[in-house]
């Protein structure tokens, strides 16, 4: 009697889940709301990034090459690009021609004479790239551009440098590249002091220290920049008589370079000149 009582009420129970609303034919039928089918085809269908996260994808070298291929297609965006980037710093500048200058270092094969013919056909291509990049940062730095004499002066400071390290070939032929690099220094360093000479009685030369680092220069260069020095010397010799008296140590020095600037003699009987 209790087995068929329990089987009853089961069926009883069977038949009310049968006849609810949540399992009528019309109800289960009735389509999702408006807003959720939206939702749900949103998140189905793909698409592309928006614009800022995209870019937030790129590589610095990724977003300079599209950058760079976008401007040559298109000349009038390449202006508002110049127009609107800001002005490239001297550390910046100085910090792209060292990453062409480590590329160049590290282009130089293992083993063997560092001044080789052979090395010098390795390390071309990174040589040229390395120059071109001087000569294309180095007239930013130079008036009119550049008002500042300072900016400028401290810019050639250090890529003047950048050649001091360049080697000398076995082969004098390759020794063009760091010649022609010399002279094109000389002449910008000559036109920043002319300019500099103009402005406050020549006054940034004299107390920036200009003239020991320039001398300093031409030194190391073996004399290749004698027309900056020349140049400061036109610039300096009105301060020739007016010069004061040397004090003991480093400043006495520094106005024995400046007095022998001025008279022509720096660097005269230097063992180091005409070394490199």
């Amino acid at each position: 009697m209790s087995g068929r009582k329990r089987k009853a009420d089961d069926d009883i129970e069977d038949e009310r889940m049968s006849q609810s609303p949540s399992s009528s034919p019309a109800i289960s039928s009735r389509p999702l709301p408006r807003s959720l089918q939206k939702r749900m085809r949103s998140n189905i269908s793909g698409r592309a990034l928006p614009l800022p996260r995209l870019l937030e994808t790129l590589s610095p070298d990724q977003m300079r090459n599209m950058l760079q291929s976008i401007c040559q297609s298109h000349p009038d965006i390449g202006n508002e690009v110049v127009a609107a980037a800001p002005r490239p710093s001297i550390q910046s500048t100085l910090e792209v021609l060292s990453k062409y200058e480590s590329q160049f270092q590290a282009a130089f094969p293992f083993g063997g004479s560092s001044s080789s013919d052979y090395a010098y056909n390795r390390v071309r291509q990174q040589l040229t790239e390395l120059l071109e990049a001087l000569k294309d940062f180095t007239p930013h730095f130079l008036p009119p551009n550049e008002q500042q004499a300072a900016t400028s002066l401290a810019f050639l400071d250090g890529a003047t440098d950048v050649i001091h390290r360049l080697p000398n070939w076995d082969t004098y032929q390759h020794n063009r590249h760091k010649e022609e690099a010399y002279e094109e220094m000389a002449k910008a360093w000559a036109m920043v002091i002319r300019e500099a000479a103009k402005k406050a009685g020549g006054m940034q030369l004299l107390y920036g220290g200009w003239d020991q680092k320039i001398a300093k220069h031409n030194e190391i260069s073996g004399g290749k920049m004698q027309e900056a020095v020349n140049e400061l010397r036109g610039g300096l010799g009105w301060m020739a008589a007016e010069a004061p008296t040397p004090a003991a140590g480093g400043q006495a020095d520094a106005m024995s370079i400046r007095q022998q600037l001025l008279n022509g003699s720096y660097g005269i009987g230097s063992a180091s000149i005409g070394a490199w």
